[in-house]
This record gives C-alpha cells, structure tokens and sequence, in this order.
C-alpha cells in the first residue's frame, strides 16, 4: 500500500510514495539505469538536500523530467513533496541504506568513476 505523502498545508495535492516495505531492489535498479535519472539521483545525493524540479537542467523536455521523477518516486529512490507550488525532491537514502546496503553508494560511485573515465577519455581524444 502506497502511502500518500502532502506537506503542503491545504493545498490537497498528494502523492503517492512506496512504504519501505514496498521498495523493490529490481525497482531500484531500473530507475538508476537511466543515465538522466542517475545525474538527478547524483545532484540530490551532492547537494544533500531537497531540490525543487526546477533546479535540475537536464537536457529533456518538461514532460520526460516529469516521467524521470514519476519513476524514481514509484521506485522509492525519491521523495517528493509540496512546498507552495513548488515540488521538492529530496533522495530517501536512509530508507535504502536499511533495505538495501551499499547499493546506492556502489551505483553513485560506479556512476561517478564513469564520468571520470570518460572525462579523462574525452582529454585524450583531444590531445
């Protein structure tokens, strides 16, 4: 059972979160197998803090980052909430370090390794 979540006093707008118990490793997975979900999820975990969609300039249109963020909450990698007519992001990193240890961190890091890698490829390339 999903569990609603609304922060913003009276404005009625809910979203539906996974409990803890509903967050699937395969879930997981799939949302941080897209290479746009895993800069989002890179962004929340750098800042450590809640970011508003707004904050992210991907290079996708409104719609496909509405999607991204539609999959990373139904996975329970994010959570999302209202704060006047903003929505905030902010990674449920707690939740997954208990359900699933190190996966987060490995899949971060492996991400960030990759981005040096080609980095330092695309250097090369150029010399």
């Amino acid at each position: 059972m999903t569990t609603p979540v609304n922060t913003a006093r009276g404005s009625g707008r809910q979203l539906d979160h996974p409990t803890p118990a509903e967050i699937r490793l395969e879930g997981v997975l799939h949302a941080l197998s897209d290479p746009m979900r895993l800069r989002i999820v890179r962004e929340l975990a750098e800042a450590d803090a809640e970011l508003p969609c707004s904050s992210f300039d991907l290079p996708v249109t409104k719609s496909t980052l509405t999607h991204h963020f539609r999959v990373l909450r139904e996975s329970g990698v994010v959570q999302q909430t209202y704060r006047g007519t903003a929505k905030l992001n902010g990674l449920r990193r707690e939740e997954l370090a208990v359900l699933y240890p190190g996966v987060l961190d490995s899949v971060l890091a492996a991400a960030g390794d990759r981005t040096t890698d080609s980095a330092a490829g695309s250097a090369t390339d150029r010399s």
